[in-house]
C-alpha cells in the first residue's frame, strides 16, 4: 500500500524514520512531505493514489479527498477532526483515527499557566518594570481557594481539574455526561448557567461540534462575575469573540485568555480580542511541546500499523 504523509508532525527526522521503518519492512511504500501545501491541485496530485493519508491539522477537504481514488483509511495526528470533510469520507467508505490523548498533559499545563498569568498581571508587569516602572495597579489575585468551572469533562478538563487540586479550588463542572473520575477529583456538576455564574474562572474543553458551536453566547457571557476569567484552549467557534470581546472592554468580566480562534493562525489584526482589555492571546501553542509531538507520531503510526492489521484503534468515523 501507498501510505502518503501529506504535512509535517513536528518531530526529528530520525524520529519518524524509525517510525516509518517497520512500513518500508512490510513492503509498503511510505511517502513525507515536509512542507504544508495549501494547494488544492497540488494536494490532489499528491493523494491521488494513497492508501493511506496522515494528516496532522491542515484542512483536508472534500474535493482533495474524493481525488483520492484508491484511499481507505485517513490517519488524524490531532485530537479534533473538524478540519477533515467527514462527509466525504463516508461517501467513500474512508475510515477516519484522530490522535486523541497526545497533547493532555501540554494543554491542561498551559490552561494553568493562563490562569496564573492573568490572576498575577505577568504580561503587564513584564512591561512596565521593562519601562522603569513598579507593581502600581498590579498588584493581582491567588488562584488558591478560587471557584474554578471546567466545561467539558474529558481527558484534558479532568487533567485541568487535577492540577487545580494542588492550588485548593473548589471545582464545578458542565459535560454532555457526568465522569465518575471527575466527582472523585471533587468536581460538583452543575447546569452551565449555574456554572458560570457562580465561578471566578471558566475554562473551556470541549470539542467543536454542532452542540457546542457558539455555546458561550453573549447571554451565558452576561451571566459571569464582574471579575471573571475565561480560559479558552478548546475550539474558537465555542464562543461568540465579539460579545467576549465587548464584555471585556465594559468591564463585565475581568480577562481571558485565548489559544484558540475561528480560524487557524495567521489571524487578522482587526480580531475583536486583540483590542479587548486584559486579554491574553496565544497562537494555538497549547498542544505544541516536544513531548506531546512525539506522542502524537507515535500514536498515529500506532493508528496506521493497527489499521493494517484489522485491529482498528481511535476510530472516529
Amino acid at each position: 500500500m501507498k501510505i502518503v504523509l501529506l504535512e509535517p508532525l513536528a518531530v526529528k527526522e530520525e524520529v519518524l524514520n524509525k517510525l516509518s521503518q517497520d512500513l518500508l519492512e512490510m513492503g509498503h511504500e511510505f511517502i513525507a512531505y515536509n512542507k504544508v501545501e495549501k494547494d488544492e491541485e497540488v494536494l490532489k496530485e499528491r493523494v491521488k493514489d494513497a492508501d493511506i493519508l496522515i494528516i496532522a491539522n491542515s484542512p483536508l477537504n472534500g474535493n482533495v479527498i474524493r481525488a483520492a481514488n484508491n484511499l481507505k483509511y485517513i490517519s488524524i495526528a490531532f485530537t479534533g477532526f473538524d478540519h477533515v470533510d467527514l462527509e466525504a469520507c463516508k461517501e467513500r467508505g474512508i475510515r477516519v483515527s484522530n490522535a486523541q490523548g497526545y497533547a493532555t498533559e501540554a494543554v491542561a499545563e498551559l490552561t494553568i499557566a493562563m490562569i496564573i498569568s492573568l490572576l498575577r498581571n505577568i504580561i503587564p508587569s513584564d512591561k512596565v518594570v521593562r519601562q522603569s516602572g513598579t507593581k502600581e495597579g498590579l498588584v493581582g489575585n491567588e488562584l488558591n481557594g478560587k471557584v474554578v468551572g471546567i466545561v467539558g469533562t474529558g481527558a484534558i478538563g479532568l487533567k485541568v481539574a487535577e492540577l487545580l487540586k494542588v492550588f485548593h479550588c473548589k471545582l464545578l463542572g458542565y459535560s454532555r455526561s457526568e465522569s465518575p473520575k471527575a466527582k472523585e477529583l471533587g468536581i460538583k456538576y452543575v447546569s452551565l448557567d449555574q456554572l458560570l455564574s457562580q465561578s471566578d474562572i471558566v475554562s473551556l474543553h470541549l470539542p467543536l461540534n454542532d452542540n457546542t458551536k457558539g455555546l458561550i453566547s453573549e447571554e451565558k457571557i452576561k451571566l459571569m462575575k464582574k471579575n471573571a476569567l475565561l480560559i479558552n484552549t478548546a475550539r474558537g467557534p465555542v464562543l461568540d469573540s465579539k460579545a467576549l470581546a465587548a464584555a471585556l472592554n465594559s468591564g463585565d468580566i475581568g480577562g481571558a485568555a485565548i489559544d484558540v480562534f475561528e480560524s487557524e493562525p495567521p489571524i487578522s489584526s482587526d480580531h475583536p480580542l486583540f483590542h479587548s482589555r486584559n486579554t491574553l492571546v496565544t497562537p494555538h501553542i497549547a498542544f505544541a511541546t516536544e513531548e506531546s509531538m512525539v506522542k502524537r507520531a507515535n500514536i498515529v503510526f500506532d493508528n496506521v500499523y493497527s489499521w493494517i492489521k484489522g485491529e482498528e484503534k481511535n476510530i472516529v468515523l
